[in-house]
C-alpha cells in the first residue's frame, strides 16, 4: 500500500525548498499494552512517543489539532505534514501528533517486540485505543478537558483518523482523512484495481508510455525463457549486483521494477520531492521519457526504475533483495522494525492481496492471491488473515451513521479508488484534488501546487471552522 508502507518506509523527508521547520516538544507516555485483556499483561505498560507545539496555542481554549499517526517514525509525519501548521496558526491551535505502537521509538517490548507472542499486541484496535486514552491524559495534564481535538492523518494515517472518529466522536470533533484507503483495505475493492490504476496515470501521460512499459517486460519475458543465458542478459542490462539464477530470482525483478512504477505514481507530485525515494518534479512524466527515448524497450526500464532506485546516480549496481522485499503487501516492504511491523499488519487485518496480469494493466503477470498471502502469513507468524474483521470492526463501507470528516483524493492517486469519492451525508465530505498525488493536500503550501490543492485545503480549514463553531456554541 503502501504500498502503504511503500508511503513511510524509512524517514520520510520530503524537499523543503519552501517548507517551514517547526520545533517541537518530545514526551513519552505511559500506555497499556493490552487495552482489552485485564489478564494479560492488564497493568504492564510501554513507553509511547509523542510530539506538539503550543506556539499558536489559546492555552485551556483553543483546539488540538491531532496527527493519528501511521506505519513509520513520527517524526517524519511531523515533517511532512505543514497543512497542520498552517490551520493551528488560523485557529489558534495546539499540533499534536501521536506515534503509533510498534513503530519508531513506540516499541512495546523494545527489540524483543516482534518476537514470538509479543507481535500479537499489533493491531489497529489498540492503536486507537492509545490515542483515545492518550489524548484524554494530555487534556487533563494541560488543563485542556474542554479544547476539542481535530484528528488529522493521510494514507493509513488517514483511516486511523476516520476511524477515531467513528469509535471516539466523545473524543474527535472532526476529521480530515487524506488518501484514505477506507475500502480497498476492507477487501471492498479488488486489489488489481489499485495497478491499473498505477498503468492509467502512466498511460495519461502518454499512451506510447504505457506500450513502451508493455514492451520492455515482453522483451524480459523472451529473455528469461532462453533459461541461464537469457538470465544474463537481464543482469547485465539492469546492472544487477549478482546474477539471476531462478525463476524465483526472476519474479522477485519483474516486483522490484514495478514497484518503482507503484512509487512514482504516488509521488507524482509538481515539485521534487523525497518523501518515499528521491524524486524530482513529476516523476511519471520523468520516467516516460526515459522510457521513450531508450534504444531498447529494456533499456528504457533499466533508466526509468533508476529514478527510484537509483537517483543519485551513485549505486553501482542494484541490490534486488535490500531494495525490495517480498511480503504480505504486494507493493513490497523494506528493512528493520517499521517493515515488519507493516508486514503483520498485512498478515492479519489490512487486506492488501491484488495481482498483475499484462491484460487491464501494464505489469507482468505476478499473481498475489488469497492463498499466496495465507501460506506467506502462516509460515512467516504462524497467523492467518481476518477478512470479514475491517468490516465489522470499523464498518466497511456503512460509514453513513458517522459525521464531521472530510476524505479528500487525489486524481492521480493510484489509492484514490479505494477511498471515499463522493459526498455520504451532509458531514461525510469528498474532496478531490484535480493532479493531486497521494495526500498532497495535507503538505506544506508550495507555489507549485496546482489550483486544486488550495481549493481542498480551504475546503478543508472551512470545514473545520464549522466543526469549531458548532462545539463552542454548545460548550458555552
Amino acid at each position: 500500500m503502501y504500498i502503504l508502507y511503500a508511503l513511510t518506509l524509512g524517514l520520510l523527508l520530503i524537499g523543503k525548498l519552501f517548507a517551514e521547520k517547526y520545533d517541537y516538544v518530545e514526551g513519552y507516555f505511559d500506555q497499556k499494552i493490552d487495552h482489552f485483556n485485564f489478564l494479560s499483561n492488564g497493568n504492564q505498560t510501554y513507553k509511547q512517543r509523542y510530539l506538539f507545539n503550543a506556539t499558536w496555542w489559546d492555552v485551556g481554549r483553543g483546539p488540538i489539532f491531532f496527527y493519528a499517526g501511521n506505519e513509520g517514525d513520527i517524526v517524519g509525519f511531523w515533517e511532512n505534514t505543514g497543512f497542520m501548521f498552517k490551520a493551528a496558526k488560523q485557529f489558534n491551535a495546539l499540533v499534536l501528533f501521536a506515534e503509533h505502537r510498534y513503530y519508531g521509538k513506540s516499541l512495546p517490548f523494545g527489540n524483543d517486540s516482534f518476537k514470538g507472542e509479543n507481535i500479537g499486541f499489533l493491531s489497529v484496535n489498540q492503536a486507537i485505543s492509545d490515542y483515545a486514552f492518550f489524548l484524554r491524559r494530555f487534556q487533563e495534564t494541560h488543563k485542556a478537558e474542554k479544547c476539542p481535538i481535530i484528528a488529522f492523518g493521510g494514507s493509513y494515517g488517514g483511516m486511523m483518523a476516520a476511524y477515531m472518529r467513528f469509535k471516539y466522536p466523545n473524543i474527535i470533533q472532526g476529521a480530515i482523512a487524506a488518501s484514505a484507503p477506507l475500502y480497498a483495505v476492507d477487501g471492498k475493492i479488488p486489489g488489481e484495481i489499485f495497478f491499473q490504476a498505477v498503468t492509467k496515470v502512466f498511460h495519461d501521460v502518454s499512451p506510447q508510455c504505457e506500450a513502451q512499459v508493455r514492451s520492455a517486460f515482453s522483451q524480459l519475458d523472451k529473455w528469461a525463457a532462453m533459461g541461464q543465458a537469457g538470465y544474463s542478459e537481464i543482469a547485465r542490462t539492469f546492472s544487477l549486483c549478482k546474477t539471476l539464477k531462478s525463476e524465483q530470482n526472476y519474479h522477485h525483478l519483474l516486483r522490484w521494477a514495478r514497484n518503482a512504477f507503484v512509487t512514482a505514481a504516488m509521488m507524482n507530485y509538481p515539485y521534487p520531492s523525497s518523501l518515499m525515494g528521491n524524486f524530482p518534479a513529476f516523476p511519471v512524466k520523468v520516467m516516460c521519457n526515459r522510457l521513450q527515448s531508450a534504444a531498447r524497450p529494456a533499456d528504457g526500464l533499466r533508466q526509468a526504475v533508476a529514478l527510484y532506485y537509483n537517483r543519485t546516480e551513485t549505486v553501482k549496481c542494484f541490490d534486488i533483495y535490500q531494495e525490495y522485499m517480498y511480503c504480505a503487501d504486494p507493493s513490497g516492504c523494506g528493512h528493520g522494525f517499521d517493515a515488519t511491523a507493516w508486514d503483520y499488519q498485512a498478515c492479519t487485518e489490512i487486506t492488501m492481496e491484488g495481482s498483475t496480469s499484462g491484460t487491464v494493466d501494464m505489469f507482468p503477470v505476478l499473481p498475489f492471491t488469497a492463498q499466496m498471502r495465507d501460506d506467506y502469513c502462516y509460515k512467516k507468524y504462524k497467523v492467518l488473515p481476518r477478512r470479514n474483521y475491517m468490516t465489522v470492526q470499523f464498518w466497511g463501507a456503512d460509514i453513513s451513521s458517522s459525521s464531521n470528516i472530510v476524505f479528500s483524493n487525489g486524481n492521480l492517486d493510484p489509492w484514490a479508488h479505494g477511498g471515499v469519492l463522493k459526498n455520504i451525508t451532509h458531514s461525510l465530505l469528498a474532496v478531490i484534488v484535480d493532479g493531486g498525488a497521494h495526500h498532497l493536500d495535507l503538505r506544506e503550501d508550495n507555489p507549485k501546487d496546482p489550483a486544486s490543492v488550495r481549493i481542498a485545503r480551504d475546503f478543508e480549514l472551512a470545514n473545520i471552522g464549522k466543526w469549531l463553531h458548532e462545539y463552542y456554541e454548545k460548550l458555552y
